[in-house]
């Protein structure tokens, strides 16, 4: 058995973390009506600075390198391929984009059905980010 090859593990990080920002970039072509709708309704709003355009970036690398970890972790378990890089994106998915979007909803900021969306969405981008990022790494040695 062959160890991480971390910088495959960095190259195809990053390139789900390029996919994993496009895709919340379309996302926000969907929700973001609904989102400042709800955040007016406590007295918030969203302000699209450069640096929180920066600070998006930064967060889908590093959910991007994360996601690509977790497949190369798992992946001497479950094999290379398609179903492990689902696997690690349902594991990412549900253990940090889930449970962000459950707190969200637990404090009443946004309603159930944006939340729902939220979710669906970003399901199918971390799925496709994974099948992506997973199709572009190999096993050290290999």
């Amino acid at each position: 058995m062959h160890g991480i090859n971390v910088g495959r593990m960095i190259l195809s990080g990053a390139v789900a973390g390029l996919v994993l920002w496009l895709a919340e970039g379309g996302a926000s072509v969907v929700i973001m009506g609904d989102m400042e709708a709800a955040l007016a309704a406590h007295g918030l709003s969203i302000e699209l600075s450069a640096g929180i355009m920066a600070m998006t970036v930064v967060v889908s690398l590093i959910a991007g390198l994360v996601l690509m970890f977790f497949y190369a972790a798992i992946r001497p378990r479950f094999g290379p391929g398609p179903r492990t890089a689902v696997i690690a994106a349902v594991a990412l998915w549900f253990g940090g984009y889930l449970l962000s979007l459950i707190g969200y909803g637990m404090i009443g900021l946004y309603p159930t059905r944006l939340l729902a969306t939220w979710a669906t969405i970003g399901l199918v981008e971390m799925i496709v980010a994974a099948l992506i990022g997973g199709a572009l790494y190999r096993e050290a040695g290999a």
